[in-house]
Parts: structure tokens; sequence; C-alpha cells
């Protein structure tokens, strides 16, 4: 099959009557935290930031890290989480979860942060219209890992997802291990069946075993639901979304237990309208202020995941929800109706978006930015 000898690169589509203009800031391979204009001119770059996001604050000051832990030892696993003023000088950091002691590397204290984190004073890491994120205080929620041995869950090491809450000293005032949720999940008795066998250590060797891939989470900040009495929505509870298990759910921050939960089977006849959400990423509400406030959106990546019986397309009951197109829904959480959705392969590629609806934690308003790159 012939492949182009020639590729576009830098802004290639640029709608100004359909897109917001800001700034757009993105992890730029091995040189560091890229910011650029929409039409795709750098405007600054934190050299030799990582970023897994990077996420801007106010002020010019940006969230990332310093280091990656070594990927023979850990599985996308950031050393810490830094906060770099607009000339790229630390003033925060977060390090101080586990203690780690590598073959080869000199013993130090390590995140073990990944996907996901969002600082106090904004629920979901994106510009939302008169609500800052805090730069010189404030708490920050963290998704990190923690290796675990579970039973219940399998015989094998198990990579879990906590989620912390700290302090800006650095103090761990709060945290939730998904490990021991496991009963709230929703699996059967196959896919427990599956978990137990396997629970999906085939891409990581010798690593123990990354059941859940926990890969967003925030607040769900002022909604209309907590509103209407209903508890489960109460602002400072916790929503996050598992891309290997199908599954998003909300937490309650006071007690730890799972009020509300789509997913990990879609089967049901209240769920067929929404089909299999399969792999997801961002899973969050779309915060007051904005088109569609209090509505559930997210990716729905398709691909492969989840646990449970066996089927042509997964022999072993592993990954066997298979869909080979991705989706954008907005869905109500509590009708679970689908409110607005966008399928490429279905509406095809000439079809305008609406933008507002493709939030981002890595899009930033010009509001994001300092006065000086404006």
């Amino acid at each position: 099959m012939g492949h182009p000898s020639i590729y576009p690169t830098g802004a290639t589509v640029y709608r100004p009557e359909l897109a917001w203009s800001g700034y757009t800031i993105y992890q730029a391979a091995d040189l560091g935290a890229l910011l650029v204009d929409m039409n795709g001119r750098e405007v600054h770059l934190w050299k030799g930031l990582r970023g897994f996001p990077n996420k801007l604050l106010p002020g010019g000051y940006v969230l990332g890290s310093t280091a990656e832990r070594d990927p023979k030892y850990g599985f996308q696993d950031e050393s810490d989480l830094v906060q770099v003023d607009f000339e790229g000088n630390i003033v925060w950091r977060f390090n101080r979860y586990e203690w780690i002691e590598d073959p080869g590397h000199e013993p130090q204290w390590m995140a073990r942060a990944h996907h996901d984190y969002q600082r106090e004073g904004n629920p979901v890491g994106y510009y939302v219209p008169g609500t800052d994120p805090k730069t010189s205080d404030g708490n920050t929620l963290i998704l990190v890992h923690k290796n675990v041995h579970n039973p219940a869950i399998s015989d094998k090491l198990l990579l879990d997802d906590a989620i912390i809450e700290v302090d800006y000293a650095g103090n761990i005032v709060w945290e939730w291990s998904c490990n021991e949720h496991f009963e709230e999940l929703g699996f059967d008795e196959s896919a427990r069946n599956v978990l137990f066998r396997d629970p999906n250590t085939r891409f990581f060797g010798d690593h123990a075993g990354d059941w859940m891939h926990i890969n967003s989470m925030s607040v769900l900040g002022p909604n209309r639901f907590y509103d209407q009495g209903d508890e489960r929505f109460h602002p400072d509870n916790i929503i996050w979304d598992a891309r290997e298990s199908n599954i998003i759910a909300i937490i309650d921050k006071r007690t730890g237990k799972i009020v509300w939960r789509l997913g990990p089977d879609y089967s049901s006849p209240e769920l067929k309208g929404l089909g299999w959400i399969i792999g997801q990423h961002h899973a969050h509400l779309i915060p007051r202020g904005l088109p569609g406030e209090g509505n559930l959106l997210l990716f729905d990546n398709g691909g492969w995941a989840g646990y449970g019986a066996p089927n042509p397309a997964s022999p072993y009951g592993a990954k066997n929800a298979v869909r080979d197109h991705s989706r954008v829904l907005e869905i109500d959480p509590v009708s679970l109706e689908i409110i607005w959705q966008y399928t490429p392969t279905e509406a095809g590629f000439q079809e305008p978006l609406d933008s507002y609806r493709f939030y981002s934690p890595y899009i930033s308003s010009a509001q994001d930015c300092p006065t000086a790159i404006r």
C-alpha cells in the first residue's frame, strides 16, 4: 500500500467561527511543555518539564513532573508533581507518597502520579469562567499507583489506583484505594473469574496487573442534581473512570463508598440506549456556567476493554468488549439519556462540531496565561 510523501504539519484546520481563540499546552516529546496559539505558533516552552498531562494555572504557572520512574520497575509512574513559574522555576513539589528502592537507582521518594490531578479552586482542570485554581495555597487531588495483594481479586500482584489529597505543605490528608472497594464495582461471576486468572498483566511482563487503569478523576463541583437534593452529586464527591474495566463511578468523599456507577455491564434494558462504553477517557460533569452544565461528558474511545464471558473476539474473556470506532457522549447522569453525541464514522468528518463540548484538560483560554504572552 502506498504512503504519502508529504504530511501536513502545524495548524492544519482553524475555523475561528467555530473555535474559541486561546492557547493550547501539550507535551512535546523530548522537549517539554509547549504552549501554542491557534495558528500553531510557539508561544512558550517550559524546557524539560514532563506532562502526564501538563495543566496551565493563572499567572503563567504550569503543573507537570520532572522525571518518570524507570519503566523496568514501574508502569506510567511519574516521580513527582511540580508547579513551575513562567521561567520554569519549581515553586511547589509533591513526591512523598512511596519510598522507592529500584535496582540500579538511588533510593528516593516518589509520587507515582499518573494521568490526572486537580488543584483546589477548579473542579475539572480546564478553563471555567469565574473558577480559578489556586496557585499559592490549596489542596491537590492526585491519581497515583500502589502495588497491592488482594486475594479477593487475584492471586497475582495488582497495580492499584489510588486517589490522594495533599495540602500545600505536601501532607496527605485523604486517600482512597480502588482495590478496597472491589465488591462495589459490579463485576459478575465471569468477570471475576477472568480477573482472578489474569488482572491485565499481558502488557507488563513481570509487573503488577493493571486491572482497572483509572485515567481521570475530578470533583463534581456545584451542579443542579445536588441542588435538587440528590446527595450522590455532592460538589465534593469525586468522579473517575477506568479504561480497562469500562467503569465510570462517583465516590462519596466523606465515606469513600461508590454511590453512583455506570458499567461495567451495559446490557441491561435501561442502558441499551447508551450502547457499550469501552476504554473511555476523561469522564466528568460539565461545570456550572458552561453549556450542558451538570451533564456527564466523556470520550468513549472504543477499541477493546473489559472482563467477562468469552466471545469470538475474546476467547478467554479478557478485553471482551470490542468496537472499531470512537464517539463523544454527553449524558444526563440521572436519566442516563444521551443528550448529544458525535460519532465520526456515522456523522462524517464534514459535519461542523459543537466546539464547546470538546473541553479538555490540555486546553486553556488566554485568561490562564500571563499578560506578557497575550
